[in-house]
């Protein structure tokens, strides 16, 4: 699994096989199984997480039991709650695999170092802490501004990969509209 990290690191920044190995050796190896929990609702989140192999979902729930799913998350994405990592409190989410699934786990302190240590993968991480702001707020004004067929078009467009790997009533879920409104918009689409 770490040839997995080193390739998605090579791909982005320029790293030495020692730093690397610096990287490698604060790494541990996570394995989940089909709807196994990676972090659940009240647990303290305390790790960086990769994802190497697999497809997991970030969530809510409800008082009334219904799943309100924040986001999916795939190959070269990272996971975790940012919320509970940082301030060391209790998470509101669950996070759980929808297929088996292997991540590299960094505890928080060991993940702070290599930033210290290593500019370059430093650099990686703001960058990524950006793009996820940005990726927030479209998904934000998406919510409030899309019709629900807009909504469906453009998680088609922005996630082809996660489309085909997710039941429908989920991706319901995550558009905000219900399983038979995603139907009958899917069913529109299709005449078009």
């Amino acid at each position: 699994m770490f040839e997995i990290f080193y390739t998605y690191l090579t791909d982005k920044i320029r790293i030495t096989e020692e730093e690397f190995e610096l990287i490698r050796s604060k790494g541990i190896i996570k394995k989940l199984r089909k709807r196994q929990y990676l972090l659940q609702e009240g647990d303290v989140w305390r790790y960086y997480a990769f994802i190497c192999k697999g497809c997991l979902r970030t969530y809510r729930v409800d008082a009334h039991d219904n799943e309100h799913i924040l986001k999916f998350l795939i190959e070269n994405w990272w996971a975790g709650d940012r919320e509970s990592l940082l301030n060391g409190t209790p998470s509101r989410y669950n996070i759980d695999a929808l297929e088996d699934s292997v991540l590299l786990l960094f505890p928080r302190q060991d993940f702070e170092a290599l930033r210290d240590q290593i500019p370059a993968f430093d650099q990686l991480i703001t960058n990524l802490i950006h793009r996820s702001y940005i990726a927030s707020q479209e998904r934000i004004h998406a919510a409030i501004s899309y019709t629900s067929e807009e909504k469906y078009l453009n998680f088609i467009e922005k996630y082809p990969d996660i489309f085909n790997r997710v039941p429908l009533h989920m991706i319901a879920s995550y558009l905000g509209v219900s399983p038979e409104t995603l139907s009958r918009i899917r069913h529109l689409a299709v005449k078009k």
